[in-house]
């Protein structure tokens, strides 16, 4: 049985993504890249993940329109969006589309953003032995 944490990253911007994937695989988790709204909405249909990492502006479908998508759906996912967008109204509607976090990319490293994962994880799920804490 396969007990590592699934984690589906939507992020069209291709440093960020390819450096955030190797962080959480070198930390244990199982991750999947998309690069776009409609592949993440596609990839929540057909498998399981214990956890969405989510950018708001990408092609095809921005994250409004993905978290918009899986409440609809009644997929149940918690969904960390991180995005360069910084206004509160924004904040406020991914917070109200059901997103358990929200931060700011250019306001935080890769390593920071791995820490914050780890810990909504840890608080969240009982943690398989393969994570590093």
């Amino acid at each position: 049985m396969n007990d590592k944490i699934k984690i589906l990253i939507a992020e069209d911007e291709k440093g960020i993504a390819w450096t955030l994937n190797l962080k959480l695989i070198h930390e244990g988790f199982e991750t999947k890249v998309v690069s776009n709204g409609k592949d993440a909405v596609e990839s929540l249909n057909n498998e399981k993940f214990d956890l969405l990492v989510l950018d708001l502006m990408m092609p095809e479908l921005d994250g409004f329109g993905v978290l918009t998508e899986i409440k609809s759906k009644g997929i149940k996912i918690p969904v960390i969006v991180s995005s360069s967008l910084s206004q509160q109204e924004d904040i406020l509607r991914v917070k109200e589309l059901g997103a358990v976090d929200f931060f700011i990319k250019s306001d935080m490293s890769v390593a920071e953003i791995v820490e914050k994962i780890k810990n909504y994880i840890s608080l969240n799920y009982e943690i398989p032995k393969k994570i590093k804490k």
